[in-house]
């Protein structure tokens, strides 16, 4: 199965501490990397994890925030001084355009690559971004400026051959592609093998959802249903204080892999993955990170 990680780069709130960063995460989908996010001390977090920077291909912006998106220039900065030449896509409410490109052209003049811009429509949920490995989605979300959160589906991998039909039928390698594909093979002696019996379904899919800020939606459930990792924030009121410091601590009746850090005295991050294969919990000397191999 090829790998599909969540990587973990800041959960911190809007005042900046030495123990965590602000927000950012990446998203690894069969050798490619997706960014969530990138509040300041991003890069620095992209260092201290080893990932890296030349295999980021689009940055997808929540909100207009400055824990959320003051680190993208200097990534940008950064990814010119690095000699990057593949275009970088960023997807972000269409207000965020102006300020990118007057931030640009004043500190990034002369890169050798192109930055795409791709305004979003926060207020509804559709498809903003696709390639050969997964999709994209917004999940509208409700804060104090146009927010959204972001849906990524694995798309599904071509069956697997059953060597030994092929072998039987003696079914030559280069119609291994057609047979992938749906094809059924006519034998020598003019019968028809179904595809079905020359291939193997493939591994199921993955998905994941990354709610950022918002307050209580009480439909938001119907459309990260069924995701295979969640990523949420959760706000308790200062009256709910005793509530907040209780999530700290692992409690029974909690699903599987549950990571909560407070991100002030009344709110805290919350990851839930109902499916589980390989997980790994990791932590720096400012950072605590959670590695999620779904």
């Amino acid at each position: 199965m090829e790998p599909f990680k969540v990587h973990i780069l800041g959960c911190g709130s809007a005042l900046p501490t030495l123990k965590h960063n602000a927000t950012s995460q990446i998203v690894e989908v069969r050798d490619k990397l997706y960014m969530i996010d990138c509040g300041e001390g991003t890069q620095i977090a992209l260092r201290r994890s080893r990932i890296s920077f030349s295999r980021l291909s689009a940055v997808f912006l929540s909100h207009l925030h400055g824990d959320h998106c003051l680190g993208i220039v200097g990534m940008i900065s950064t990814f010119g001084l690095l000699g990057r030449s593949t275009p970088l896509h960023i997807f972000a409410p269409p207000a965020f355009e102006p300020m990118l490109k007057s931030q640009i052209d004043m500190f990034c003049a002369g890169l050798e690559f192109e930055v795409i811009f791709h305004g979003v429509d926060t207020t509804r949920q559709a498809v903003i971004y696709e390639d050969k490995g997964v999709s994209v989605e917004t999940i509208p979300l409700e804060h104090r400026v146009p927010c959204c959160g972001f849906l990524f589906r694995e798309k599904p991998t071509l069956p697997h051959i059953r060597r030994e039909m092929i072998d039987f039928y003696q079914i030559p390698v280069s119609q291994i592609r057609n047979i992938k594909n749906g094809a059924d093979w006519t034998a020598e002696d003019g019968k028809i093998v179904p595809n079905s019996r020359l291939v193997k379904p493939s591994e199921p899919t993955r998905t994941y959802a990354f709610c950022s800020d918002t307050r209580y939606m009480p439909t938001l459930h119907e459309i990260v249903k069924n995701v295979n990792l969640l990523y949420h924030e959760s706000t308790y009121a200062n009256d709910q204080l005793k509530n907040a410091e209780n999530t700290t601590t692992p409690q029974p009746s909690r699903p599987p892999w549950w990571l909560a850090t407070p991100k002030s005295a009344n709110c805290f991050w919350a990851i839930t993955a109902p499916a589980t294969k390989t997980s790994r919990f990791c932590s720096t000397r400012r950072e605590k990170c959670f590695q999620r191999a779904i």
